[in-house]
């Protein structure tokens, strides 16, 4: 599976929450959205918002990202960004949307796999909703 084609961060009309977590819907989804703590599927790429590089992609291993959204085990700007937070309205199954999240709900001023993702970085999610898993 490919990841699909989708604009860059700054052609993305991104909306603004008061924490600094910005949003883009490029696909609604159809279906109930999650709850917390369910498990979902999540197909994603990561960019670094500085140059664009990607990081990680779940397209690239062939499998979707299976978590319990909601209780922290991805970082926060994911969960707010899934489970709607702040005027952002939750993701249904089906649904693509491009996340820019802020180092406060990232890693902050941790580096992460030793200098992979820099410390403070603004991160650049395409996330695809797959559904329940």
């Amino acid at each position: 599976m490919s990841a699909p084609d989708t604009p860059s961060a700054g052609e993305c009309d991104f909306q603004s929450t008061p924490s600094g977590l910005q949003f883009c819907d490029l696909k609604e989804g159809q279906g109930p959205p999650p709850s917390a703590g369910a498990k979902i599927n999540a197909h994603y790429t990561g960019r670094l918002f500085s140059n664009n590089k990607v990081f990680d992609s779940s397209y690239q291993r062939g499998s979707p990202l299976s978590f319990n959204v909601g209780v922290g085990q991805v970082i926060k700007g994911w969960d707010m960004g899934i489970l709607g937070a702040e005027g952002i309205p939750p993701m249904r199954p089906g649904g693509l949307r491009k996340l820019k999240i802020p180092a406060e709900l990232a890693y902050g001023s941790k580096d992460v796999g030793n200098g992979l993702i820099p410390p403070n970085s603004v991160l650049v999610f395409d996330v695809e909703y797959v559904g329940l898993a």
